[in-house]
């Protein structure tokens, strides 16, 4: 079965006021019950469950990109990597239960993996 995009992701400057943003031009409900503040619409409303919050570091310009569910990020970045791609932020644990990392393809194009 092919991997599918579970997580899509705005981030920038002002992660709240891209929440309003977000929330009043789609409608869309934001959880930021979390140490960071990170918003996400779950999937439930929108389709694909959305985070929306601060870029890292603070004050980068930021970034819209998406995840894909995979079984093995180590796998994904390596694979990615021998397709001419490369990893941009190695394998991390965000928090309980998450596991990602991110790569460029090879246009520069950025994209997350993130464990099942």
């Amino acid at each position: 079965m092919a991997d599918k995009v579970i997580h899509a992701e705005v981030v920038g400057k002002d992660g709240a006021a891209l929440q309003r943003f977000y929330a009043d031009l789609f409608d869309w409900n934001f959880d930021t019950n979390n140490p960071g503040g990170y918003g996400i619409a779950p999937s439930s409303e929108n389709g694909v469950a959305t985070g929306v919050g601060d870029a890292t570091p603070p004050g980068s310009a930021g970034w819209v990109t998406f995840y894909v569910g995979v079984s093995s990020v180590d796998d994904a970045l390596a694979k990615a990597e021998k397709l001419g791609g490369k990893v941009i932020v190695p394998k991390f644990s965000p928090g309980p239960n998450a596991v990602l990392g991110m790569f460029a393809d090879p246009e520069g194009h950025v994209i997350g993996v993130t464990e099942l």
